[in-house]
């Protein structure tokens, strides 16, 4: 399979078997496919140069069903890399590095092995995030090596012996699995960190980074809220670059006293924000993201100093700041409503006409539903008198027949024959 067309797609068993394949499933009538589809050309191209083992396909998964409904498609684009009897979703950026770095990872052992300190050295230089498991065989071990088959789509895993590492890096005692970001070193404490895999999740994120939504999606699960700063790329720039900092310089300058509790970052843009929001967000701003709930956080004053963003995020944790949004229901009915108002409001901005006729459709289906229950119910209120009259008559026929001469005194007496003649 190839990324330059889109060929019938091979038996999966042999497919798998054969190589490792990152594949895009798509659509022909997805517009974010087509922005995704000199990405995609662009990544073949680059691991054809490379002489590399791994091989991109594309599937039009409206003409190959069966396939999408065994890889479990459910949204286009969506990328899958098949390796042997795994197969692995990719919910990161759709940026050719991004998905070049994922495929590149998964293509190879789950967790690899550091021959040399040279080799240490050079990947650390490559990757912001890396976790090493050092020491020999180990319960520990087989528990990191879980751990990395579940999470390899995320982050780096390696295994070295303690010779391999500098001589500043000091870690209590060994085995030990240690996480490297941005020239420091942290090491796993069951007792203090809990589960491997929880803290292994919470861990892969740097301190500080550029945020989309894609990785606020991948933070949701961690437990911790995220502390952003909006850029404004239109206007404000110097603002927007002083807000930026400001959080960057509280991110690295705090990071023991916030770490276990807040990611920072910033993002650009504020669609996402406003539809958690459901409003207009002043830009650029700063805001705190509760991802475990939908909640968020709004400063009351404007960030000018470090101190009125640590004061914030104090405030945030000590639930000084009321927390606003939330997933209860009447949030839910709101957003839906809100969405609805947000997908309608350009159609009828474009296309007066097509708007009305597509708002009518729900608005005529409803009133179908109401008018055919209606007639249902009325038949059948009718049929329910009918029965209660007729039983009514069943009852006082019942009667008459157990009182028949009771019932014939109360009768008025005809008169005979011999008495009408003389009248």
């Amino acid at each position: 399979m190839c990324s330059q067309s889109d060929t019938a797609p091979p038996d999966p068993g042999q497919s798998i078997v054969l190589s490792v394949v990152p594949l895009q499933f798509y659509s022909p009538q997805c517009a974010f496919c087509r922005q995704l589809d000199p990405v995609w050309h662009a990544i073949g191209a680059e691991l054809r140069s490379l002489g590399s083992l791994v091989s991109v396909g594309k599937v039009d998964a409206t003409a190959h069903t069966g396939l999408a409904k065994e890889f479990r498609v459910r949204g286009y684009p969506t990328i899958i890399m098949v390796k042997k009897d795994r197969k692995h979703s990719y919910q990161g950026p759709r940026t050719q590095d991004a998905i070049l770095d994922f495929a590149n990872r998964v293509a190879g052992p789950d967790v690899r092995t550091l021959p040399s300190q040279q080799m240490f050295q050079h990947l650390i230089s490559r990757h912001p995030v890396m976790f090493v498991y050092i020491g020999a065989s180990s319960p520990l071990k087989g528990n990191y090596t879980a751990v990395a088959k579940e999470l390899i789509v995320h982050t780096n895993f390696f295994s070295a012996g303690r010779d391999v590492l500098p001589k500043d890096v000091s870690v209590p005692k060994l085995p030990a699995v240690v996480v490297f970001k941005e020239g420091k070193f942290l090491a796993y404490s069951e007792e203090s960190d809990g589960d491997l895999q929880v803290w292994i999740n919470r861990e892969r994120f740097r301190s500080y980074s550029k945020i989309d939504s894609y990785t606020l999606y991948s933070m949701g699960d961690t437990g911790k809220m995220v502390a952003l700063a909006l850029l404004d790329d239109r206007a404000s720039l110097e603002k927007s670059r002083r807000y930026k900092s400001l959080v960057e310089r509280v991110a690295l300058d705090h990071k023991e006293l916030y770490n276990k509790d807040f990611y920072f970052g910033y993002m650009e843009g504020d669609d996402y924000v406003k539809g958690l929001v459901m409003g207009e967000v002043q830009m650029p701003s700063i805001v705190v993201l509760n991802l475990s709930n939908d909640g968020y956080f709004l400063p009351p004053i404007v960030m000018e100093t470090e101190q009125h963003l640590l004061e914030f995020l104090n405030g945030v944790l000590d639930n000084t700041f009321e927390c606003q949004g939330g997933n209860g229901m009447g949030q839910r009915v709101r957003r839906m409503a809100y969405e609805a108002r947000n997908t309608l409001t350009p159609l009828f901005e474009r296309s007066p006409a097509l708007g009305c006729v597509v708002l009518s459709v729900p608005v005529v289906a409803v009133a179908v539903v109401c008018y055919l229950g209606c007639r249902v119910k009325a038949p059948e209120e009718g049929e329910e008198q009918e029965e209660e009259q007729e039983e009514v008559r069943q009852e006082a026929r019942a009667r008459i027949e157990e009182n028949p001469g009771k019932s014939g005194s109360n009768a008025p007496k005809q008169k005979s024959a011999t008495e009408k003649k003389s009248d």
